[in-house]
């Protein structure tokens, strides 16, 4: 993800002086063809999180579109005081880049995790939260975000993320997209996670089941329309990001069920209220932490069968 999104702003800067992009002293080899080809629109601002978004809230104010990037929670919560009142606060055009989110550099421990940022950020008034499940959702989203008023997160992946999509038409923010359609229970997926979702589906299939699956691209603004019209048409409705489950994706689609109630059970995947204390690859750190596709699969069919054990002693 993080080298189609470096390549999509190249392309978009070299047509657009006033995009910049500052980097915390991080990704050289990454960005390299931004600042080789727009060597007058970039920053090293150094190790130093705070002054990077208070300068690009500052560019920002001066008619700037500004990008920051970092990996991991530097971005963000080393900087949280700084996005809230120098650039959400002001409406300031600031774009911050994370690359990273969840257990991505799992092997450096909790501190390089980020586990809580989709919480902490659409807490935040007026600020979007984009997070791509693929190449092409990563691509659309950083058009789409450099003629969005105002300050926005991008959650990205690091690297090696399976296409979900061959193109995307019509690509609207506020919009989840159709994976598959099926019937019983709906899985709706936000950031890199699609590819543990997309395994528990080959599995689910092998049983004869067949859910619906939707993307979500954009937390926040959440798109109210597809989850009610999923609480109608299933039974169960199942969220996944690799992310705590309290605050995040699913704690957004919770609140809209919550005020719009329906029969529909809800089932959130994610890191159950916890600080991840073991190290290892993005991969082990997912199976232990319930997020593997099998562990995705084994949750969907064990939530399934009490839903229709609860319904044959309602029946009886």
């Amino acid at each position: 993800m993080r080298d189609t999104f470096v390549k999509t702003l190249v392309e978009l800067a070299k047509n657009n002086k006033n995009i910049e992009l500052i980097t915390g002293d991080l990704g050289f080899g990454v960005l390299k063809p931004f600042w080789e080809k727009c060597p007058n629109q970039f920053t090293n601002a150094g190790i130093a999180e705070q002054n990077m978004t208070t300068v690009a809230a500052g560019m920002a104010l001066e008619g700037k579109t500004v990008f920051t990037y970092s990996i991991g929670n530097f971005p963000t919560l080393r900087c949280l005081e700084q996005i809230r009142n120098d650039c959400a606060y002001h409406h300031a055009n600031v774009k911050i880049v994370c690359i990273g989110g969840g257990f991505v550099y799992g092997s450096l421990g909790m501190s390089h995790q980020a586990t809580e940022d989709i919480a902490i950020m659409r807490a935040l008034p007026d600020v979007a939260v984009f997070c791509p499940g693929d190449l092409a959702e990563a691509e659309e989203i950083t058009k789409a975000i450099i003629n969005y008023p105002g300050t926005c997160y991008l959650r990205l992946g690091r690297g090696g993320e399976k296409r979900i999509h061959k193109s995307i038409e019509n690509f609207q923010i506020g919009k989840a997209i159709s994976v598959h359609k099926g019937e019983r229970v709906a899985i709706l997926s936000t950031g890199a996670i699609f590819e543990e979702v997309e395994t528990a589906c080959e599995m689910l299939r092998k049983v004869d089941l067949v859910p619906t699956v939707y993307t979500f691209p954009t937390v926040k603004p959440l798109d109210f329309k597809t989850i009610l019209k999923c609480t109608t048409e299933h039974e169960l409705i199942v969220t996944c990001e690799e992310h705590n489950v309290i605050g995040g994706f699913g704690g957004a689609v919770a609140e809209v069920m919550a005020e719009n109630p329906s029969k529909a059970k809800l089932l959130r995947i994610g890191v159950n209220d916890q600080y991840c204390v073991k190290v290892g690859n993005q991969k082990y750190l997912r199976n232990e932490y319930d997020m593997s596709g099998e562990k995705i699969a084994e949750k969907i069919s064990e939530t399934l069968a009490l839903i229709t054990v609860e319904r044959n002693m309602d029946c009886g």
